[in-house]
């Protein structure tokens, strides 16, 4: 229940797709930005060649990943959502039953978006292209929560905000 007494209802798997989808476009301005500044960097010093010349990106996608998991953790930790969820007007909230603590909110960050790290590394990048198909997935089928893999793990899940 949230406190106008009001069921809580599951929020719709596009309205959790378009939140992290506006997050990706942020995050990719981000990206984009320190990959040119460690290109640039690595090319002043002639490191750019190492690692087959994808030492900027993947130094540019662990930051950024990192930093995409951590605010994702913090900003769930604080208010509840991140600032896709506000514009979707979606937030998380603990599952039935449970309380969320920061802990359960470290998992959820570590197994998405926190795995998604693992893009931006050559060999490695299949897997977490699986991992975001798997909670993609488990989101349309799980009833009637509608709960992803890194959902279940941490006790949570998003419901629409009462409007």
């Amino acid at each position: 229940m949230v406190a106008s007494g009001v069921p809580a209802v599951p929020a719709d798997w596009w309205e959790r797709l378009a939140a992290r989808s506006i997050e990706a476009l942020v995050i990719g301005v981000f990206y984009y930005i320190l990959f040119i500044a460690a290109w640039g960097l690595l090319r002043t010093v002639g490191l750019l060649d190492s690692f087959e010349g994808r030492l900027p990106g993947l130094f540019a996608w662990l930051v950024v990943g990192s930093g995409y998991a951590a605010y994702d953790c913090l900003a769930h930790y604080r208010r509840g959502r991140t600032f896709g969820k506000v514009i979707m007007k979606i937030r998380l909230a603990p599952a039935p039953g449970r309380a969320l603590t920061r802990a359960d909110l470290a998992k959820r960050a570590a197994l998405y978006p926190g795995a998604m790290v693992l893009v931006g590394i050559p060999g490695v990048n299949l897997l977490a292209g699986i991992l975001a198909f798997a909670v993609g997935l488990s989101i349309l089928i799980d009833r009637p929560l509608q709960q992803g893999i890194h959902d279940k793990a941490a006790g949570s899940r998003v419901i629409k905000e009462a409007r």
